[in-house]
């Protein structure tokens, strides 16, 4: 009966997980289908770039959600598993990821699980297991966003805090081993959903955003205004002669 409860708890945690909120929400604002644009990922980053910021926000939320509410689901049916704890919500996160609502057939006509790459989802988990996690992880998340101007690399990051934090914890004896584990594993699996952007990332191609991507639009700005006040500097140049009078056709 236990195992089955066991079963049970995965599979719902795995539906859960294959709701595609960010194609939901951009199909509702613009109609797209946001697989069809940019990294053709139903997460956040691609809802916000597809339809734009309250779409962005919608998905975060609600993938947010996601993790807190398997987490839950898990402690209410049993409580003293803490193993059930960490596995479901990475159910939550394979679900996401590969998504069946999200089916679609390859140029061999094989079917291929879609989904997104498990960033907010794993945020979610981690806030369900220990909700003051959020404190930490989001500003910190938020920092590394900014600064380092990578979202991929901001969404690698997000595990990874979470496993320090909890690993803090277990050292002081304040919360389980096995939190810590989720928090690895959930990393690998962002890893793997993440390797064309880690590809772009050693290649120097992967898209900036935060302050590095305002500085170099700024830069770019100040070039192509120096550029066009050179152009009009030339301009004059070669219609005014040096003496200061204006070329005449009359000898």
């Amino acid at each position: 009966m236990l195992w089955l409860k066991a079963i049970g708890v995965l599979a719902v945690s795995y539906f859960i997980g294959s709701i595609p909120f960010g194609y939901i929400f951009v199909k509702i604002k613009t109609g797209r289908d946001v697989r069809s644009w940019h990294s053709g990922r139903t997460g956040t980053t691609n809802a916000l770039r597809v339809a734009g910021v309250w779409a962005g926000l919608a998905t975060v939320t609600m993938d947010i959600l996601k993790g807190i509410t398997v987490v839950w689901l898990a402690k209410e049916i049993f409580p003293n598993q803490p193993w059930m704890h960490v596995f479901a919500p990475l159910m939550m996160i394979i679900g996401h990821n590969y998504s069946l609502v999200m089916v679609e057939h390859n140029e061999k006509g094989k079917p291929v699980l879609r989904g997104g790459a498990g960033g907010a989802p794993s945020v979610g988990g981690a806030i369900g297991l220990w909700w003051p996690v959020a404190l930490i992880q989001i500003p910190v998340g938020a920092v590394i966003l900014l600064g380092v101007g990578y979202a991929s690399v901001a969404t690698m990051s997000m595990p990874l805090i979470a496993a320090a934090v909890f690993a803090w914890r277990a050292w002081q004896g304040l919360g389980p081993w096995a939190y810590v584990v989720y928090g690895l594993l959930a990393e690998a699996l962002l890893l793997w959903s993440l390797r064309p952007n880690i590809k772009r990332l050693m290649a120097g191609e992967e898209r900036i955003v935060g302050v590095r991507a305002w500085w170099r639009k700024r830069k770019a700005r100040q070039r192509h205004k120096a550029a066009q006040q050179q152009r009009q500097q030339s301009s004059t140049t070669n219609t005014v002669p040096s003496n200061g009078l204006k070329h005449s056709s009359h000898p």
